[in-house]
């Protein structure tokens, strides 16, 4: 993305992140925000209980590692003035404000083609910029975890009432990877057409894509898969699927989808390989129809030993499976860090570098070379000194309040 230019109009995580994708990818990105309170996700000290330092703060190095920022007021015509001349030298708009507040301070898809009629206006929002709800706001955990039916799901019907949405900026993150994706699409576009188009993206589509199988296959079947209560044991009608226990209270995860090609490997590596030879078991069909009496069996190999014992043992089972992790402990997975999943770049507080996790897209097996999220207006002066404007000027819309 070299030689492109993001501006972006947003705030929070959702379409902020896609803008901090687009700068791993090498895009010149301006992030535009208040002149005094920032990002209105720059105050998110304290979390769920967990509380951030300003300085390091995830809430901002996540969606906006690689950028740089101008403080500019929007409300003032002198600094939607300024915003017309940022886009007049940009390939990208890119905005999650709703439809309301673009018209009332000007900056929709017809007030910035006003000035550039060559520019890719991507947008990102709730629930769609089409139909009666496109000015409703919301975040993921309305748009995204519970409207779209996800938080119905995962919740086991023996619960009293839906599982809240556990990691913030869920869907944001996820949403924000597809508006990356629209944009580059929209480029490739325009360099092949010379047709700058509108561009969006909503949470609540973010969450059918996710769940579109399920989707289809209710509309089609007139039936959707529910999330059940926590077990140990094999799934109905194939037991090398399912989550069984250990001995010390972890979880493996057992993902065979056609189990046939992996009989006699898998009851090998549980300890049972005389359970390959029982006509009970020795075929895919008769494994499927006696299914929950292997699962017992199954179910009690896993258990008599510990978690790292068979994290480690199986290894070299010829079919699918995984242990069931934390966050944390991805963190130290060989397997992510190979694959670059993380990389640090300097904080703002001076002190320990900053672990942040990489987009999913990799390049040449290249890890993600990038700055850390700029501090509030921190480019001001510079981007508008690049820009052409003269010192004078900037002197007169600080006054003004207009930038910072």
């Amino acid at each position: 993305m070299q030689g492109v230019r993001i501006l972006e109009v947003a705030q929070f995580t959702y379409v902020p992140a896609a803008g901090a994708i687009l700068a791993d990818w090498g895009a010149d990105v301006i992030k535009v925000e208040h002149p005094e309170r920032g990002d209105t996700q720059r105050g998110f000290v304290n979390l769920g209980g967990i509380k951030v330092n300003p300085k390091r703060s995830p809430f901002v190095e996540h969606p906006n590692r690689g950028k740089r920022s101008v403080g500019i007021d929007i409300s003032k015509p002198e600094g939607m003035a300024v915003i017309y001349e940022l886009a007049k030298t940009a390939d990208v708009f890119l905005t999650n404000y709703r439809p309301s507040q673009r018209q009332r301070m000007k900056f929709d898809v017809e007030h910035i083609r006003a000035v550039n009629p060559n520019i890719i206006y991507a947008r990102g929002s709730a629930y769609g910029d089409k139909g009666p709800e496109r000015d409703t706001g919301g975040f993921d955990g309305t748009a995204f975890w519970n409207r779209s039916g996800l938080a119905d799901t995962f919740t086991p019907k023996e619960l009293d009432g839906p599982l809240n949405q556990a990691i913030p900026a869920f869907g944001d993150s996820i949403g924000a990877m597809f508006i990356a994706g629209g944009i580059s699409a929209a480029l490739f576009h325009r360099e092949r057409t010379g047709e700058a188009v509108e561009m969006d993206v909503s949470l609540l589509s973010t969450a059918w894509w996710a769940a579109g199988t399920s989707i289809d296959m209710g509309l089609d079947c007139g039936h959707v898969m529910h999330n059940g209560m926590p077990r140990s044991g094999g799934n109905p009608g194939n037991p090398l699927m399912g989550n069984y226990r250990t001995e010390d209270g972890g979880t493996i995860n057992m993902c065979t989808l056609t189990p046939g090609p992996h009989i006699k490997n898998f009851f090998e590596h549980i300890g049972r390989p005389d359970m390959a030879e029982d006509e009970r078991f020795s075929t895919p069909e008769a494994l499927m129809q006696n299914w929950e009496a292997a699962s017992v069996e199954i179910n009690a190999a896993f258990g008599s030993k510990p978690f790292l014992y068979w994290r480690e043992h199986l290894k070299t089972y010829s079919g699918q499976w995984a242990p069931v992790q934390s966050l944390m402990d991805l963190t130290t997975d060989e397997q992510a860090l190979a694959n670059d999943m993380l990389f640090e770049v300097e904080a703002a507080d001076g002190g320990d570098p900053i672990k942040l996790v990489r987009g999913p897209v990799q390049f040449n097996h290249e890890p993600v070379v990038t700055t850390r999220a700029p501090e509030a207006s921190e480019h001001t002066e510079l981007v508008l000194m690049e820009m052409g404007m003269e010192w004078e000027q900037i002197e007169k819309l600080k006054e003004k309040g207009a930038i910072a």
